[in-house]
């Protein structure tokens, strides 16, 4: 029993066979897939998926990379009017990305205070983007005040992973993990207390060891999971009970299983 904490249903890759991702997500024991909003003018397809399909949720956000274009017309107001919907249950993918720098970093700053605001008013948790950013992810954290939220698809260095577990933000695990170069990640993982980890895909990116170089799938969180009990020293069925517990404990709004 497994949840993709992050993954992208509505990108071309995935669409292309959605009903085949769907049954091998299904097989593979994932029971949630929570299908991230990126940009304002796709959401609705975002929110479409999610209705269509009983055991998918959906987050609103604009990401950093989009910062420019949407961010400063996307209102902390319009965020928590979105987040009303049943479906919505996480707020972003919002944050910050100083490696591509798609966007200014003041407008991608801008973005995510109004994403945090946005976080605080509906008690929803934040998806965190953060690329060659930890410092000013934190500072800006600190600065907005608390908020509940998972550092996604994490790849980077032990200061983020330990000041997020201080501010009490979950550390969410994607194929990356897998990966032969990851050792430093999976050094971090290993220290990451075990009530803080997630697991993810972010699909169609980031398949994880022996399917790299092919589209990633909601399915093969399972080969990340298991790479993760690996590293905790825990079996498959313990890092899976307790990644979904937490799952359950962060995203409040989602429907337990029964």
């Amino acid at each position: 029993m497994l949840i993709d904490s992050h993954c992208h249903l509505d990108y071309p890759a995935l669409t292309e066979d959605r009903e085949g991702v769907l049954a091998r997500a299904h097989a593979a024991g994932v029971v949630r897939m929570v299908n991230i909003g990126t940009t304002r003018r796709d959401f609705a397809r975002v929110r479409k998926t999610a209705e269509d399909l009983a055991d998918v949720y959906c987050s609103y956000g604009v990401h950093p990379h989009h910062a420019a274009e949407e961010g400063e017309h996307v209102s902390t107001q319009e965020i928590v009017a979105e987040a009303r919907h049943p479906k919505v249950v996480g707020i972003g993918e919002t944050g910050l990305d100083f490696f591509y720098n798609k966007s200014p970093r003041a407008e991608q700053e801008d973005s995510f205070r109004r994403h945090i605001k946005a976080a605080q008013a509906t008690k929803l948790p934040l998806i965190i983007h953060s690329r060659d950013a930890e410092e000013d992810t934190i500072r800006i954290l600190k600065e907005e005040g608390p908020v509940t939220g998972v550092l996604h698809c994490f790849s980077s260095g032990r200061y983020l992973a330990e000041e997020g577990v201080k501010f009490g933000l979950y550390v969410s695990l994607s194929g990356i993990l897998t990966f032969k170069k990851s050792q430093e990640l999976r050094d971090i993982a290993k220290d990451v207390p075990i009530e803080k980890l997630l697991v993810e895909t972010d699909s169609p990116y980031l398949a994880p060891e022996p399917y790299r170089g092919k589209p990633c799938e909601p399915a093969y969180v399972a080969r990340t999971a298991q790479v993760l009990a690996d590293i905790k020293g825990v079996s498959f069925h313990e890092i899976s009970m307790r990644t979904t517990e937490n799952f359950f404990r962060l995203f409040t709004k989602v429907t337990a299983l029964s």
